[in-house]
């Protein structure tokens, strides 16, 4: 049986309070430290879009609290329907503001003038190979671009810095295909079916030291600017045109990946037990 997720009409913003009882947890195991969002009005039309990081699930609770805290705005994400298949995770990702990540949620929520978090690379971008720390996979997805476009949404590009360091990748979906067992999902069309072509087989990683648990590394958010998308009207341009939109947005993130990156090596805060465990 198909989890339908409470109707939209329905969900009632949760207080700052319990978005921060809500994500203590998190919060204490990872430092969290924002730059940028002084930017960001308190009544202002945004979509965030920022880059996702492995597994998907350590940093969104942590970016949605901290902006929430800073500048009053609650963020609501648009999310794919696999987090609602979940017992308990869907209870706690729908206290959180997030709804399937459709066109119909979304043109909703911005009719409604609702913030938005989006990762446009989806669970391809949460299922990273190897090598792929902090890199946008976004293939010819444009879909962003357009609805801030047409409900004339400033678009805040972000990056989140530090998910990645928490895990080393052992085996990506490259490795595990490769093997007797990929192989055999391939043959018998599991792959085509189910696993979207190999796009949504998780790599296997590790933590601190050889376990599962993630290393507690300190998570950076970083935003950029508000980019208006105010001079095009509510009409969508030529897809060149929503194209290179895009891309100004992926440089932008880049960008502040590339800061927080930087600032990460310098940060005195991480303390040397961080430092260490971030090593093992």
């Amino acid at each position: 049986m198909i989890y339908e997720p409470p109707d939209l009409d329905s969900f009632q913003k949760p207080s700052l309070s319990v978005v921060r009882a809500l994500t203590l947890p998190l919060r204490l195991y990872f430092p969290t430290k924002s730059f940028g969002l002084e930017h960001i009005k308190p009544h202002g039309r945004y979509l965030f879009v920022g880059n996702h990081t492995i597994y998907g699930g350590l940093d969104w609770p942590l970016l949605i609290a901290e902006v929430y805290e800073k500048t009053g705005l609650f963020l609501r994400s648009l999310a794919d329907h696999a987090h609602f298949e979940v017992p308990l995770w869907r209870l706690y990702v729908h206290r959180l503001g997030v709804v399937h990540g459709t066109r119909k949620n979304c043109t909703y929520l911005m009719e409604r003038n609702e913030p938005i978090l989006v990762y446009p690379g989806g669970t391809r971008e949460i299922c990273k190979r190897k090598g792929e720390e902090y890199r946008l996979t976004w293939k010819k997805r444009t879909g962003f671009v357009e609805m801030a476009i047409l409900h004339r949404y400033a678009i805040v590009p972000f990056a989140s810095v530090g998910p990645d360091h928490a895990y080393t990748i052992l085996w990506d979906a490259n490795d595990i295909l490769q093997s007797w067992i990929g192989r055999w999902l391939t043959r018998t069309g599991v792959v085509s079916e189910y696993l979207r072509g190999g796009d949504v087989i998780p790599p296997i990683s590790r933590g601190v030291a050889f376990t599962p648990c993630p290393r507690p590394e300190p998570f950076y958010f970083s935003f950029a600017r508000p980019i208006s998308t105010a001079a095009f009207r509510g009409k969508l341009p030529s897809a060149q045109k929503v194209w290179t939109f895009r891309e100004r947005v992926a440089q932008a993130i880049y960008k502040e990946i590339e800061r927080m990156l930087a600032y990460r090596e310098q940060d005195a805060d991480r303390g040397l037990v961080r430092r260490w465990l971030s090593e093992i």
